[in-house]
């Protein structure tokens, strides 16, 4: 492995560091994302459960709703 990668003439500590710090806010950042929506979802599914035959009718019918239902099997792949 070439140490001049790593080193960058100087550069490399604050180079890898702010890397590092970025990469790690990004997951910190994601995971909060992810809590929340399943939050959302959950209380999205509570709601949706508890309609009666005309009002998921009327709720197909939106497409909010036919984007959230169809966006949220591909969060969890």
């Amino acid at each position: 492995m070439n140490l001049d990668l790593l080193i960058m003439s100087g550069y490399g500590l604050y180079v890898w560091s702010a890397f590092i710090f970025t990469l790690f806010n990004f997951f910190v950042l994601y995971k909060i994302t992810s809590k929340q929506f399943d939050k959302e979802y959950a209380k999205f599914v509570k709601k949706y459960n508890s309609l009666n035959q005309n009002q998921i009718t009327l709720a197909n019918k939106q497409s909010t709703n036919r984007t959230f239902v169809r966006t949220s099997v591909a969060h969890k792949i």
